[in-house]
């Protein structure tokens, strides 16, 4: 009965997650609706996730766009048009590269930052002080974090496919011979403004998940510095997850 005592505590475990980010995200958004969110506080949040993300974000973006352009290269080299790399680089970056990359280095950079900032503050009693005072923690560290996601991942998934598209179109012109004209000629022959929507919206919503979940398990760490550890460890993997199953989620969705 080991096995059915530890699937209860799962379940258990996963209600009382998906419970607390409910509240969370019901929390934050009535801390917007009542104004109660400096605006400074989300421009500070949004120079933190987004500028200082672009130096990571266009060496990620650049490695994709080269990487799809030269497997592209040797598989279709033999067996289709050279025009037809220009399709396959710029839908691969647009559809799935731009977005899912991004989501992970944020996953790294800014999610376990947010959760070892907001850890340290909990196991400090610096939340307990803000709630002494009669200040809202949420509307004071979570919801402007939240904001600044759900606006700056739709940015750099822009800059991300931009540079993805750049470089790959080089590589192809390095690595295959294929000019600038013959590959664009590509990109454009199989393109759907409904690609880019696409994209786009799945960098909303990891841009949304990414900041939740990172303040939820910010929030819920006990335990001192290895506290803070063990949580930021098991936050990276949650948010890893969660972004996985959800790109495994939006083509039988949207692309149907």
């Amino acid at each position: 009965m080991s096995w059915f005592a530890k699937l209860g505590r799962a379940y258990k475990l996963t209600l009382e997650h998906a419970g607390a980010i409910g509240i969370l995200v019901w929390n934050s958004a009535s801390a917007v609706v009542r104004l109660k969110v400096r605006f400074r506080d989300v421009v500070r949040q949004m120079h933190i996730m987004g500028i200082q993300s672009l130096p990571i974000v266009f060496v990620t973006a650049s490695l994709a766009g080269i990487v799809t352009s030269q497997q592209g290269g040797y598989q279709l080299i033999s067996s289709s048009p050279r025009y037809v790399l220009g399709t396959l680089v710029v839908q691969s970056v647009v559809l799935e590269l731009g977005p899912l990359l991004t989501a992970i280095v944020l996953v790294g950079r800014i999610g376990a930052r947010i959760t070892a900032e907001l850890g340290t503050m909990v196991v400090s009693e610096q939340i307990d002080a803000f709630k002494s005072l009669g200040r809202d923690p949420v509307a004071i560290l979570a919801a402007p974090r939240i904001i600044a996601g759900v606006l700056t991942m739709p940015l750099l998934v822009g800059f991300a496919d931009v540079i993805g598209i750049w470089a790959g179109m080089i590589m192809a012109n390095i690595d295959g011979g294929l000019g600038p004209e013959t590959f664009l000629y590509g990109a454009r022959l199989f393109w759907h403004s409904w690609d880019l929507f696409y994209g786009f919206s799945k960098s909303v919503v990891f841009g949304f998940v990414i900041p939740v979940i990172s303040v939820h398990m910010g929030f819920r760490t006990q335990g001192g510095a290895e506290g803070v550890g063990l949580q930021t460890t098991q936050a990276v993997m949650f948010m890893i997850l969660t972004i996985l199953i959800l790109d495994a989620m939006f083509p039988p969705l949207m692309l149907q």
